[in-house]
């Protein structure tokens, strides 16, 4: 019984763990001052409670481990409807990249595996 315990609370414990690596939501008013700063700007827009958007939450919390420079963040949509509109998103995940001078330059709907990711990083300049 109490290895059984263990094993339960060892798993919980991993389980919160991983919901911990994931990007923290941005506010719009944060993400609208940052872009076009001098530096490319990528935008993960999407919901905490969509499976795919989660997915590419931890991809991105890794990249932001590993490369800390980089301007990554993440707008919880379900929270606010009216940033979707201005954005122009129809579907979530969806990803955006804007260029150092703030022009939005790369956009994808779904999900980009974590080589392509970091190819897309190499393209526009991010290093």
């Amino acid at each position: 019984m109490k290895y059984f315990i263990l094993l339960a609370l060892a798993f919980f414990s991993l389980m919160a763990s991983e919901e911990e690596q994931m990007l923290k939501a941005t506010p719009y008013e944060f993400v609208q001052s940052s872009i076009g700063k001098g530096k490319p700007y990528f935008l993960e827009v999407g919901s905490e409670s969509c499976r795919s958007c989660k997915i590419m939450s931890k991809q991105l919390y890794k990249i932001t481990q590993q490369y800390p420079s980089y301007n990554i963040n993440f707008i919880n949509i379900r929270n606010d409807r009216e940033v979707a509109n201005a954005l122009n998103v129809r579907m979530i995940p969806s990803q955006i990249i804007y260029d150092k001078d703030g022009n939005e330059v790369y956009r994808n709907i779904g999900l980009i595996g974590s080589q392509e990711l970091l190819e897309l990083f190499k393209t526009y300049k991010f290093e």
